[in-house]
């Protein structure tokens, strides 16, 4: 049976890999704490990776660890860099050493939210955070030192856990109205999406960087209304832009102005696509709310 390290196995994309996947694949899953079925590994350490690789030898490793914080990111960069970019280079490192392939989780903050079309795989990345350049380092060193790596950026990602969704239907609870940025354009990516693309680009040798993103696009004022309409909420959506917004929580970080990736390699190195954004919403909401 094919065995897969897994790391930040406790986190959204951890859980949805390991629900796609099911009982096909043997798990070796570890995360930064201990905890039932799940091994205490930092993989900024070295050597403590090489225990567990010479141990279990994986055929794969799947990297969901992150330090995603993105205001933390920005207040604690040197601790930022160890987790998002010396991680996946201890990683990659290891791949190559006992011959595993690597499949690297990366982020749209690679690039500055700038533009104004779709971005594509071979646009060049500009980061302008702590958490975008800590993440494009990560990416770097991944490309330097594996000879079989997928790199898969993301972008707005929610799964089973802590995250945007769950932060509204919360909010919702005790707020007549909730103020919500309107002008940040990008595509909601469900876990359980990016787990399927996941399980059907890792038996294949189609290495490189891909775009992992559900389709079509939104802004996040207009997913907060989806959300509510769609668990029949009234709770009032008010549309700031992100200038208003900082004025409200200026300790926040800027985050991008745009976000849509295009997966253009998935189109055109095989059949498979993604979701619609909408239609991956439903079956979340109907799954884990």
């Amino acid at each position: 049976m094919k065995k897969i390290l897994l790391t930040g196995a406790l986190g959204q994309l951890g859980r949805a890999i390991q629900r796609e996947y099911g009982d096909s694949v043997e798990f070796i899953r570890t995360d930064m704490v201990e905890a039932d079925g799940v091994k205490k590994l930092d993989i900024s350490s070295q050597a403590a990776l090489d225990e567990v690789m010479n141990a279990e030898k994986p055929d794969v490793i799947i990297n969901c660890a992150a330090f995603t914080n993105v205001d933390g990111c920005e207040k604690e960069e040197d601790k930022a860099f160890v987790a998002n970019a010396i991680g996946p280079r201890n990683l990659a490192i290891a791949s190559n050493k006992y011959g595993a392939k690597l499949i690297h989780v990366s982020t749209d903050y690679v690039f500055n939210g700038n533009a104004t079309k779709p971005l594509i795989e071979t646009d060049t990345p500009d980061p302008v955070s702590a958490y975008g350049r800590t993440k494009l380092a990560g990416e770097n060193f991944v490309r330097d030192f594996s000879d079989r790596f997928f790199i898969l950026r993301t972008a707005w990602l929610y799964g089973e856990g802590h995250n945007f969704v769950k932060t509204m239907l919360k909010l919702s609870e005790t707020h007549d109205t909730v103020s919500v940025v309107k002008d940040q354009l990008g595509t909601p990516t469900s876990a359980s999406e990016l787990a399927k693309m996941i399980h059907v680009l890792e038996p294949t040798e189609n290495y490189g960087i891909f775009h992992a993103t559900c389709e079509g696009d939104t802004n996040w004022a207009d997913f907060t209304e989806a959300i509510f309409k769609k668990k029949g909420i009234a709770t009032k959506v008010n549309h700031v832009t992100s200038e208003e917004y900082k004025a409200m929580n200026p300790a926040s970080a800027d985050r991008p102005h745009y976000s849509i990736l295009e997966d253009r390699m998935l189109k055109l190195t095989s059949d498979y696509r993604m979701a619609d954004w909408e239609q991956a919403l439903d079956e979340y909401l109907r799954d884990f709310t």
